[in-house]
């Protein structure tokens, strides 16, 4: 039986959702809920859904059935889950290349718009010292203001991923997702991105991700969904998840294996 919280533990909640693409089911009947102080991960299998199902929590997709609601509202588009206070990550390193480091954060602090800065208003620049200010600031939260002033196209891929998590830490969200953020990674950045959202979690912001990598799940997640075949099939901490013989079938191999 798969536990589901009480109302009001709600913060997201995804309820009897289903995603078909054309005859196929990415998702069918999922529904769980997360409180607003959650570490949760999402594992399965390829081709589980887990991808669509972040897509559909921050936006990007439509349920064919269902409804996905953050703290109370339904969300419909990017735009709509950004404003609400999603903020998300990819499993592809989405970058702009050319800008420094320090303007891809500040792309996610926003700005006080073309009209105000050619004015050159003193508000404007204030504003914009602001900005400045914070996205160093959280630069230095990961350890990286010192290529604040590179290319981003042109540091080391896990350099790369932590520009792309500071730029979601930049919206100042309060459910970061993030897609297979060890993807590429080595053991020892790997580590060090579990430090940093562990981090990033005791500073009161709820994370919520998709990974491959069970040794940054279980030593990181205090709770687990398990997907298969666009279902869920198990909810639990870390040591249910390991010992549930269904998942161990579906993702992590038998005891033979």
């Amino acid at each position: 039986m798969i536990s589901v919280m009480s109302e009001g533990d709600s913060f997201l909640e995804v309820q009897q959702v289903a995603r078909h693409f054309g005859g196929q089911r990415a998702l069918n009947e999922v529904s769980f809920r997360i409180p607003d102080d959650s570490l949760t991960a999402i594992i399965g299998p390829n081709g589980a859904g887990k991808t669509t199902l972040f897509n559909l929590i921050a936006g990007a997709l439509s349920p064919t059935r269902g409804h996905v609601r953050f703290r109370g509202r339904q969300i419909a588009s990017p735009n709509q889950a950004c404003a609400a206070g999603i903020a998300r990550t990819f499993q592809n390193v989405r970058l702009f290349g050319g800008l420094t480091v320090l303007d891809n954060v500040m792309v996610g602090r926003g700005g006080g718009g073309l009209m105000s800065g050619l004015l050159g208003l003193q508000s404007a620049r204030e504003q914009e010292r602001l900005r400045r200010k914070k996205a160093i600031y959280l630069l230095d939260n990961v350890g990286i203001a010192h290529l604040a002033s590179h290319p981003a196209g042109e540091i080391p891929f896990g350099q790369q991923r932590l520009v792309e998590l500071t730029r979601a830490m930049a919206t100042e969200p309060k459910l970061l997702l993030l897609d297979e953020p060890a993807a590429g990674l080595n053991a020892t950045e790997t580590a060090a991105l579990g430090r940093i959202v562990r981090q990033i979690h005791q500073q009161g912001v709820a994370v919520l991700l998709v990974e491959h990598d069970m040794s940054l799940v279980m030593n990181l997640a205090e709770r687990i969904l398990v997907l298969e075949h666009g279902r869920l099939i198990a909810d639990g901490d870390p040591g249910r998840i390991q010992a549930d013989p269904q998942v161990r079938a579906a993702y992590l191999g038998s005891e033979e294996t």
